[in-house]
């Protein structure tokens, strides 16, 4: 992790050094993230697609911008990645919502990713606070997001499919958070 935070760094510095001298931290990149997330959820149910799709890569590229922001201003710290991760599990949640209201996924398949990402996250939390932290911690929500695209335009109907397949490995992720945490109390 710490060489992909130190590369993802060096190749962001210059548009890090412009952020920094307009005076943006990594809260407010995290707000400006979640907010883009969030906006994709009515422009996709008003039919506003195209907006909905630029607001989703937008979340997207800001929650790649906080934490290399925040450390290249010095400022990392353990609330502001709580508070990114809080803000990437509402947009989770938003999103998935959204797109069970629009009839895409359907609230079993959508419900259980939501709950399975919301306690692996969690696990994550609770695993590094115990200086145990998971040696690999699957977060689909990348390619759950790509999927939307994939389902409205290529192949409807089949955004299920890969949120079941997201919620069985992340299944296996609570599974395995679950015994480690219990082994250590």
């Amino acid at each position: 992790m710490d060489w992909n935070q130190a590369l993802r760094g060096r190749m962001l510095e210059p548009l890090l050094r412009l952020l920094a001298r307009w005076g943006m931290r990594g809260g407010h990149v995290t707000f400006l993230s979640m907010l883009a997330g969030l906006l994709y959820c009515p422009f996709f149910l008003t039919g506003h697609k195209v907006t909905a799709w630029v607001m989703l890569f937008l979340h997207v590229l800001l929650d790649g911008l906080d934490g290399p922001l925040a450390r290249f201003r010095g400022q990392a710290s353990d609330r502001g990645s709580f508070t990114d991760t809080m803000a990437d599990q509402v947009v989770v949640t938003a999103t998935a919502l959204t797109m069970m209201q629009a009839g895409a996924a359907s609230a079993w398949a959508g419900g259980s990713y939501v709950f399975l990402y919301a306690i692996v996250v969690a696990f994550a939390f609770a695993r590094n606070a115990m200086a145990a932290p998971y040696s690999w911690l699957f977060r689909p929500r990348f390619l759950v997001f790509l999927w939307f695209a994939v389902d409205a335009y290529v192949y409807p109907g089949s955004l299920d499919l890969v949120l079941w397949i997201s919620s069985g490995i992340l299944g296996v992720k609570c599974l395995s958070g679950f015994v480690k945490i219990r082994s250590r109390i």
